[in-house]
């Protein structure tokens, strides 16, 4: 595809920090305008309303959600309906029925919808995938640990019904595991920590089980400080793999096979734009089913109230 004009739904940290850098370095997207009712860009046409961006801009091939996770579904459905393809921020949705419901829409008006999964753009990702799929897994360590006040300052919506609190991140580590582990696995049981104050947490412990016994544990924290956690290590029949970093580093047997510099979101629009230019859609609801799963199945232990 030789140009995708498209718009950008929100304005806030996670654009500005990725989705606008990573369109920069992207040749065949321009971002032409903005939709957000309290945030706009200099030299970029900047709109309140969706709705209003896309009037005005008939060009306009697809647009990129960036708004909070519950105003993502009317604004996608909005999208489709008029024929744009969309780029949804992850998670895709508040709930599996509207992701479900999205996919079945894009189909349906022929146009691309793409769920972003960012983390499975991390460099080690595609390495440690084809390296595990020969392997059988006896044991998987996650710790997905750090700071809410760093990465989300301000951001009330996050500990909100819906918000995901420290799945938010945790939704990340998910999409690296279900992509690079061989079999499914599923939810044994959870621990939930819920600030008094807030209604969704700000830790978890999981434990799950594959089709063929492995364990597999997973620790979530927002209340990390200092150096940063984004650790995945497993346990195999051919040695430990360590995918660490957020996926910029890997190592087997302690060998370092790949260790790089973040560039995930760019490898994100790069496939946008191949899914657009094949007429295909591209999501994935296994990270989220994941998470709905621990809402579901967890237990809830009530911790001291969060203070930003």
């Amino acid at each position: 595809m030789s140009d995708l004009p498209l718009g950008l739904v929100g304005v806030g940290k996670i654009a500005r920090d990725q989705h606008l850098p990573a369109i920069a370095v992207t040749s065949a997207c321009h971002c032409v305008a903005t939709a957000d009712p309290y945030a706009s860009l200099p030299d970029v046409p900047s709109y309140d309303s969706l709705t209003a961006m896309l009037d005005d801009n008939p060009g306009l091939k697809a647009v990129s959600i960036c708004t909070p996770t519950h105003l993502r579904y009317e604004q996608a459905r909005q999208a489709l309906l008029r024929g744009r393809h969309v780029l949804l921020e992850k998670p895709p949705g508040a709930t599996l029925s509207e992701v479900e419901a999205l996919v079945a829409l894009a189909e349906q008006q022929g146009v691309t919808l793409f769920a972003a999964l960012h983390s499975r753009f991390a460099p080690g990702v595609s390495k440690a995938q084809q390296w595990l799929a020969q392997r059988r897994i006896h044991h998987v360590d996650i710790q997905w640990k750090e700071d809410v006040r760093v990465w989300h300052p301000g951001q009330a919506w996050i500990w909100q019904a819906g918000g995901m609190g420290v799945f938010d991140p945790g939704i990340n580590a998910f999409s690296i595991a279900t992509a690079i582990l061989p079999q499914p696995f599923f939810l044994q049981q959870a621990r939930l920590d819920v600030p008094r104050n807030c209604q969704t947490p700000i830790a978890a412990d999981l434990t799950f089980r594959d089709e063929n016994g492995a364990s597999i544990g997973a620790h979530f924290d927002f209340r990390q400080q200092g150096p940063q956690t984004w650790d995945i290590h497993v346990e195999t029949d051919g040695g430990l793999l360590s995918l660490t970093q957020g996926g910029c580093q890997l190592s087997i047997q302690g060998d370092v096979i790949v260790n790089e510099p973040e560039h995930e979101y760019a490898g994100l629009y790069a496939h946008f734009v191949e899914l657009v230019s094949a007429q295909q859609s591209d999501v994935d609801m296994a990270p989220l089913r994941l998470v709905a799963d621990a809402f579901l199945y967890g237990r809830r232990e009530m911790v001291e109230a969060f203070v930003e």
